[in-house]
């Protein structure tokens, strides 16, 4: 797993992040032309400590993005929606990201760029050591750290 992350990186030099206009300090993940985004992108950033235990454990992996400071998970628009995603996660929306200089690490095997967003939220709720917790109507929905 290691050597197909690392090709990925090596490979996606031609793939880079482009500044999203009227929005500064973002960048716009670019995902690879072959693949059906059909559901919008939105990303789940972690923290880059946690990213090749996540990777390694959930069943599938989309496209997956990484800096020094974060790994972006590509997830369909509105995997937001009533989950309470850790404090320590970033979840941006139309995969417009802050800064830094994101690399793609990780393209699937399939045509969608997606990861599942309910694996991927208790592997990260796991890592974090943050319970999981689904929003009720109405609740703040950050989910304080331990």
């Amino acid at each position: 797993m290691l050597r197909h992350t690392l090709a990925h990186l090596l490979g996606a030099r031609r793939s880079r992040p482009v500044a999203e206009p009227g929005v500064p300090g973002r960048v716009r993940l670019p995902l690879p032309p072959a693949l059906s985004a059909s559901l919008g992108c939105d990303a789940v950033g972690v923290p880059a400590r946690y990213g090749f235990r996540l990777m390694s454990h959930l069943p599938r992996a989309g496209c997956v993005f990484a800096d020094a400071d974060q790994w972006w998970w590509i997830v369909p628009s509105g995997s937001d929606l009533d989950l309470d995603w850790p404090e320590q996660v970033s979840y941006v929306t139309g995969a417009c990201v802050p800064g830094g200089r994101p690399r793609l690490i990780h393209a699937p095997d399939s045509r969608t760029p997606y990861t599942p967003p309910i694996p991927l939220y208790l592997m990260v709720c796991q890592v974090t050591g943050v319970a999981p917790s689904w929003a009720a109507p109405g609740r703040p929905k950050a989910v304080p750290a331990p």
